[in-house]
């Protein structure tokens, strides 16, 4: 789902996409620090890079660092322009269901949760790769980290508009807390839960642009015993 804090607007500067590639299923979600339309432009950019590069680089990492080259060619152009100065930290992942792994390069956003039959886990990372556009500035390569994912496993990925979201009081939305309270929900029916709760526990008042995405290993159905007797 995607919530925009400005009532009037359908899209803003938080992204994400889905793409299946031969390399297995190939996700991104990002916010583009700052709003208006040079926000929303550096937004299309963005997705136009990762859809063509998510098919042509094998690696996840690589494909990351396709899409940091993208976006500093897209600077250059306009160069002295606010959308120069625009970085987007963003969640890359790949789901390989033969291996049963997710990889995730995190470039500094917030960390994805793993929710499974037994744990809400939040896919840390000892060392985050910078954000998008950044990456020149900063000179460390993109890595990814490697996590199992079952069967029955959920990958939520989520922009800070959700963990930043305040009630009343002043206090950040308790994500995780939330999550484990609610049990294992279907992916549909957990993402309108998150959803209207984010708007109760604002009162309606979002500060931020907010957006969420969940990928579900779907399990296999259990195959009927076979009739040998059967014709």
């Amino acid at each position: 789902f995607y919530l925009s804090a400005d009532a009037e607007a359908r899209v803003g500067g938080d992204l994400y996409e889905a793409v299946p590639t031969t390399h297995g299923l190939r996700l991104v979600i990002g916010d583009v620090r700052g709003k208006g339309l040079f926000a929303v432009e550096t937004a299309a950019a963005l997705l136009g890079a990762f859809r063509e590069a998510a098919h042509d680089e094998p690696d996840l990492a690589a494909l990351a660092g396709r899409v940091e080259t993208s976006m500093r060619r897209r600077a250059a152009d306009y160069a002295g322009s606010d959308m120069a100065e625009r970085f987007v930290t963003a969640v890359f992942a790949e789901i390989v269901t033969p291996d049963r792994v997710v990889r995730i390069v995190n470039c500094g956003h917030p960390p994805p949760l793993l929710i499974s039959s037994a744990e809400v886990t939040e896919l840390e990372t000892d060392r985050s790769s910078p954000p998008l556009n950044l990456g020149v500035l900063v000179g460390e390569p993109y890595r990814a980290d490697e996590h199992p994912f079952r069967p029955g496993d959920q990958l939520l990925l989520y922009t800070d508009g959700v963990t930043e979201t305040r009630d009343s009081d002043g206090a950040f939305y308790p994500l995780v807390q939330r999550i484990r309270s609610w049990g294992v929900l279907p992916p549909r029916e957990l993402l309108d839960r998150l959803h209207h709760d984010l708007l109760t526990y604002s009162d309606n008042r979002l500060n931020d642009d907010t957006a969420a995405l969940i990928a579900c290993y779907i399990p296999d159905e259990p195959r009927a015993p076979t009739d040998p007797h059967a014709l």
